[in-house]
């Protein structure tokens, strides 16, 4: 039986929409004035100035004070038309992990399932503009931990944060979008399916802005703590110096977050941001064990004991399949390889490796670059697969 707390009930809802007016208000702060005032709806009888001893700032305490209940009217129908739920810090479900920071929203918007928000979840975030191999790794590493009982955090963005979220999708696990705009819109609009998708798996999509709200530029540094909020840890995949993922990484660090990084080629750009953060100190992934490890996490699917007793559904008799088309598989990593240097590997011939490469790319268990060059993808979304013992390694080195 479920033990998740309810949600607010309805009649919070126009103080709830009445304390977006209050600009800037953290979730201690509200914390600290709902326990002083004894309920929610009583909080502006406290006053401006026992609002400000309790240390609300002058901006907060006017927006308050001085809300147009017209636009709270407006708000309380927009939430109940899409269907949202607010939670304010002081409720049980507003997320435990969120909760302290100083900086954290008073309220959140939240459309999906409430209970997603309580589950441990790794953040994964990483460039708009990837390379085919950065993205096959983001969507490779959040299969692995989404089937294992992780929720992926990220932010919708197309690129890594998209992959993250397939990834997650994939491996039939949670996976949580933290949103720039209101959600009454979808940024990109590219991926509306993908927030449909997120909701309808039980994930959920959460924003701190209402319904209305554009995507800003400042909106998106503002998502950013919140994503790094939620999570054990960040995981970047890809980013280049100047990317935002760099803030998210930033926000981490200052919430006593785990920083991650993989490492990839010194000749590509989108690997100079996370070779910024493993010389400052972020911890280096290979293997997804590494981030399991660092976050402190005990896997919680049922895959986990099918790969101890060996009952792995890929594996035949307890071992791998001895045939070309395996030692073919077995030679050839995440990293993109050419044609020659399987053949030298393998000891196959040109012919055998040239027509296993067709009938390997085919049946979709390997994918082909600009280049012409190998690398072993995760698995197609219709037909998602176990995770291996160590989980990906890293896909993405020099």
């Amino acid at each position: 039986m479920s033990t998740s707390p309810p949600p607010p009930p309805a009649d919070d809802l126009p103080a709830l929409c009445a304390l977006t007016c209050a600009h800037g208000l953290s979730a201690p702060l509200l914390a600290a004035a709902v326990q002083a005032a004894g309920s929610l709806s009583d909080v502006p009888t406290l006053g401006a100035s026992t609002l400000a001893a309790l240390g609300w700032r002058q901006a907060a305490v006017r927006g308050l004070l001085r809300c147009d209940p017209a636009q709270v009217e407006a708000m309380v129908v927009a939430v109940q038309r899409l269907g949202l739920t607010l939670l304010a810090a002081h409720h049980p479900a507003y997320p435990a992990q969120l909760r302290p920071l100083a900086d954290s929203p008073a309220v959140l918007f939240v459309r999906g399932s409430v209970e997603a928000l309580a589950a441990p979840q790794l953040a994964m975030v990483g460039s708009r503009h990837p390379t085919a191999l950065g993205r096959a790794t983001a969507r490779e590493f959040a299969y692995h931990f989404a089937a294992q009982g992780l929720a992926i955090t990220s932010g919708l963005a197309v690129g890594i944060d998209g992959a993250s979220h397939e990834g997650a999708l994939a491996a039939q696990g949670i996976t949580i979008a933290v949103c720039a705009t209101g959600l009454d819109q979808c940024y990109p609009s590219a991926h509306a399916a993908l927030a449909e998708r997120i909701v309808a798996s039980g994930g959920a999509l959460v924003s701190e802005l209402p319904p209305g709200a554009p995507p800003l530029p400042g909106h998106f540094p503002q998502r950013n703590r919140i994503i790094s909020g939620l999570a054990r840890g960040v995981l970047v995949v890809e980013a280049a110096l100047r990317s935002g993922s760099l803030s998210t990484a930033r926000f981490a660090g200052e919430q006593s977050r785990s920083v991650l990084a993989i490492p990839g080629s010194i000749h590509s750009a989108q690997s100079r941001g996370c070779h910024k953060l493993l010389r400052e100190g972020a911890v280096l992934v290979e293997c997804a064990q590494d981030v399991l490890d660092e976050i402190n996490f005990t896997p919680t699917n049922q895959w986990v004991d099918n790969l101890i007793t060996g009952s792995d559904p890929r594996v035949e008799g307890g071992s791998r399949l001895h045939n070309p088309a395996e030692m073919l598989l077995d030679a050839l990593g995440f990293e993109p390889t050419s044609a020659d240097a399987l053949i030298a590997s393998t000891g196959l011939s040109s012919t055998s490796v040239a027509s296993l490469l067709l009938a390997l790319e085919l049946e979709g268990r390997i994918a082909s670059d600009a280049s012409g060059r190998y690398f072993r993808p995760m698995a197609p979304a219709a037909a998602p697969r176990p995770p291996t013992d160590q989980g990906p390694t890293s896909t993405a080195r020099t």
